[in-house]
C-alpha cells in the first residue's frame, strides 16, 4: 500500500514496484479542493488505465466518489477514454463537471 506525502504544494506517492511509471496529475475543482494542492505526482504499475488515477484519488478521499462517473480524463492535453493506458511521464488531468458563468 502506498502513502501520499505533501511536498511543497505537490503530493507524491511512492510504490515499491521496480516496474512503476510516474505520472503528474493536475487537479481541478472538487479534486483540487479535496487534496488542497493543484498537482500530484503518483506512481502506478505499468499497464494501468487512466481511470486508475481517479480510483486512487477516491480511495484517499471517498467524498469524491460522487464524481467518478462524470469525470472526463485528459492525457498530455488530449481528451481520452477511461481505459486509455498510462505511460511513464504522462500529464493527466481529471475534469469533473463545472458550472458558473
Amino acid at each position: 500500500m502506498s502513502s501520499i506525502k505533501l511536498l511543497a504544494g505537490t503530493a507524491k506517492a511512492f510504490c515499491m514496484s521496480k516496474s512503476a511509471i510516474t505520472v503528474t496529475v493536475k487537479l481541478f475543482a472538487a479534486y483540487q479542493e479535496a487534496f488542497r494542492v493543484s498537482e500530484l505526482v503518483l506512481e502506478f504499475p505499468n499497464s494501468m488505465p487512466v481511470k486508475a488515477v481517479c480510483d486512487r484519488l477516491i480511495a484517499e478521499h471517498p467524498e469524491l466518489s460522487q464524481w467518478r462517473e462524470v469525470t472526463r480524463f485528459g492525457i498530455n492535453l488530449i481528451f481520452v477514454e477511461p481505459d486509455t493506458l498510462l505511460q511513464d511521464g504522462d500529464e493527466v488531468v481529471l475534469i469533473p463537471p463545472v458550472s458558473g458563468g
